[in-house]
This record gives C-alpha cells, structure tokens and sequence, in this order.
C-alpha cells in the first residue's frame, strides 16, 4: 500500500482537523507547518498585560457534526462552561432581542409599524434576485432592510450588498413568518429560539484558543511552528519557507487563505492567478476593553447596526468565562470585546480604532463617559483575513482555483483554503480537515467542503 506523504499548511481549525485525522489513522510520514509561533490560527487566543484573556473575535462553539464534539470534549477534559445564547440588537436608544426580525414588537411605534407594512407589502420573488441586496428586499422589505439588514450587513461585510450573492444564507439568516410577528406584538411575547447556536460551550480558561491547543498536544512533534510558506513548486512538488527551509510532499493541505497559496505556486496559469484576484474579504479589527468594576449584565453577545458606534458587535467576554478576566474576579473586572470590520470600500484607521471603539460604547450606552477612568485595558487585534465574502462572482473563481490545485495534488481548505464563508465555521473548518484526510486515503467524500 503506497502510503503519502502529506504536509498540512496552517494550524487552525482546519490543519489540527486533518492532523488530527492523520494521526488517528496511525499515518506517521506527515508534518504541519504554522508561520505563527503558536497554533489556533484565527481560533487562538491571548492574554493582554493587565491579564484578560481575548479571543480573534467573537467565536460561539456550537457543532453539527459528533465527531468534531468529541475531539472537544477529549481537549478540553470536560474543563468548560455550557451557556444558553442571549443576543440583543441594540437599535433606536434600546435593546431587541435576536433574531431583530421576529422581535419588532420592541421598536417605536412607527419604526414597529413600517417593518411590519413593509412585509405586507411584499412582491417580489426571492429565488430570482441576482444579489444579496436584492434578496434582503425581497425577503424582509422595507422597513426591516432599513433599520437592520442593510446597515448591519453593510458593516459586517464592509462590502456592498449588490456585490454579494444570496446563496450563503440558508442557515445564517432567519427568514420572515408575518403571522408570528404580528402573534408576537399582539401577545408581546418574545422570539428567541431560532438558530443553530442556542446553546454553546466555552473553555473554562485558555479562551477558545484552549481547544486547539489541547488537540494540538497529542502531535505536537510533528508541527513546526515559525515556518512561513514563501513558495509552492508544483511540479517539483515541494514548499520553501521563508527561513530556507524545503520540503517535499506527496499532498499538501493548505489552509492558508487560497488567493495567497495561488500567488505563491510556481507555473500556475494566468487564468489561474486572475480568478484568484478575484476572491474578496473583508479585515476586522478586534478591541477588548477590560474595565474596572462589576457589570450586571446576563447577555452574551450583541449586534450594533447604527452609525453611531464603529463595531457591528460586541461580546460580554467576561460572560464567557470568569477566567477570561485577571484572575477570574468578576466582581471587580469585565471585559469588552468589539469587533469592526474594514476593507476597501469601508476605510477604518487603525490608529483611531480603540479611542473610536471607547466612544462607540459610550455612544450606544454600553458605558458611561465616567467608565472611561475605569478601563485598564486596551488591546488590538489586526485580523487582515476576516470573513472570506461571498461575492456573486465567487463560485465561479473557484471553479477554477480549486480543480487546478487539486491536478497537482494540492488540497486548499478551511475558512480561507475553501473560501466558503456558509461552511467556515470552526466545525465546518476543522471536518473539511477531517475529511480531505479520509478522501486522500480511502476516497471519502468531502461531504462539508462540497456541501
């Protein structure tokens, strides 16, 4: 039996899936390489000088698959927390409970009014908008495209609308039911059971980055960290790292973002390289905020859509977990973590972000201006490759990009390597790994990655 040898690129979600993988099969002729000098990829997590904890964002552990469970709860040796989701969107000088759609009954009487006519008025057909833009009136109509779709999926993507397609929403967005909405303002009853993520769970301490560094222990042998991909030679079938180093494969998985791994192959063809110039993402900058004092406050997470504040969302970080604040002391600390994305087409300064971030809490009353004396923390996360955007014209890039790598035995998945963002979550990401293992030695099908 011929057995590869395969080298993984990148220690997120996806690389540790497929290590993972190679390693329950008993594959030892295999090693992953990490640029970074710590695993986790856009999963890790750090600790600031004051003693918070912070994740690359606000990640939710939830799981479709058992399998992916499992490895977890074997990392994390039962050391975690199980949260009920409560997610609020901040709108109008108050709160509304999440999904904002099914909970207009909390807006003003006439913003209430023009979301629930607006649906009544609906005309058009869904299934024939041409974009993302389309669909959201389409679906929702005017009143709920305007005070949250729009504006929130404009900051979240920092992309317009009219460029993205319709096709990556099937389990992110809950659809309209006009009877339920009108049933809840009549009966004022809230709705907050829609989602896959009602319930998640949390490493006790260590952040969400504690999952893959656990995974990571039972191989950490065959990972080299500090090891940045500078080029693929296709033909030779062989990586070059930027510190000299050069090693020969029989398959190599890459998780690094595909647009980057096409630019880094040697003799690929210009039809190649320009459809990969034509995959887009936005950027996040991650702030965390750790105050002093004590927040009474059961939410998890929140979403932002007005312009009077630069995040989209922000997360009661100490909510997660007391360990994520300096020494687990709750009653005297909390922790913010605020999330704004940037791009081309939505300008951020990165010298500005955290005064703008302070004032953005300040403004939407997520603090008062005299908590400015109490924070005693700010930290920066520069995430480049955030969300990979599901442009209309993706789908047909990658019908290019990936048949190509793939004639050379070249395997590009995870969040960027695949460049699906409706299966980029981190059980998505970490089974695309799982399962492009199970395909290179017994012909499986990627069931995740071709779903």
């Amino acid at each position: 039996m011929f057995i590869p040898v395969c080298l993984i690129i990148g220690s997120g979600p996806c690389g540790l899936g497929a290590a993972h993988r190679l390693n329950q099969f008993g594959h030892t002729d295999w090693q992953l390489f990490e640029r970074n000098s710590y695993t986790g990829g856009l999963s890790a997590s750090f600790v600031d000088d004051a003693g918070f904890t912070w994740d690359v964002g606000g990640h939710v552990l939830f799981s479709h698959y058992d399998y992916f469970d499992k490895v977890v709860e074997a990392s994390l040796d039962g050391q975690y927390y199980e949260h009920m989701r409560e997610s609020w969107v901040r709108m109008l000088g108050d709160w509304v409970p999440y999904p904002f759609q099914n909970n207009v009954r909390y807006l003003p009487g006439d913003a209430r009014d023009l979301c629930v006519n607006g649906l009544k008025k609906l005309a058009a057909d869904p299934t024939t908008a041409a974009n993302f833009k389309e669909w959201m009136d389409a679906v929702f109509g005017e009143g709920i495209v305007k005070y949250f779709m729009d504006p929130y999926n404009r900051k979240v993507w920092a992309t317009p609308p009219e460029l993205m397609s319709k096709d990556w929403i099937a389990e992110r967005v809950s659809v309209v039911d006009l009877a339920r909405i009108e049933k809840n303002i009549a009966e004022a009853k809230d709705d907050i059971a829609w989602g896959p993520n009602n319930m998640f769970k949390f490493p006790k301490q260590g952040g969400t980055g504690a999952i893959y560094n656990g995974i990571a222990k039972s191989f950490s042998s065959n990972i080299s960290l500090d090891h940045d991909l500078a080029e693929v030679e296709l033909e030779k079938k062989a990586v070059l790292f930027a510190n000299g180093a050069r090693h020969s494969y029989d398959q190599l998985i890459s998780t690094i973002p595909v647009d980057q791994l096409v630019a880094k192959c040697t003799n690929a063809p210009d039809e190649v390289r320009a459809a990969a110039t034509q995959l887009v993402h936005n950027s996040a900058y991650v702030v965390g905020i750790g105050l002093k004092g004590k927040r009474e406050d059961t939410k998890c997470w929140m979403y932002f859509p007005e312009d009077n504040c630069p995040f989209y969302r922000v997360t009661n970080f100490h909510n997660y977990s007391p360990y994520n604040v300096p020494g687990g002391d709750v009653d005297n600390y909390y922790a913010l973590m605020c999330e704004t994305s940037y791009s081309s087409h939505k300008l951020v300064s990165k010298d500005d972000i955290v005064e703008e971030t302070i004032q953005g809490l300040i403004n939407s009353g997520m603090i008062k201006e005299s908590d400015r004396a109490h924070i005693v923390s700010r930290y920066l996360i520069d995430v480049p490759y955030a969300y990979p955007v599901p442009t209309t014209g993706r789908d047909d890039a990658l019908s290019v990009i990936q048949p190509f790598l793939e004639s050379h035995d070249v395997y590009s998945r995870g969040r960027f390597g695949a460049w699906k963002y409706e299966v980029g979550n981190m059980d998505h990401s970490f089974m695309q790994g799982v399962e492009v293992v199970d395909s290179i030695l017994t012909g499986a099908e990627e069931k995740t990655f071709n779903g």
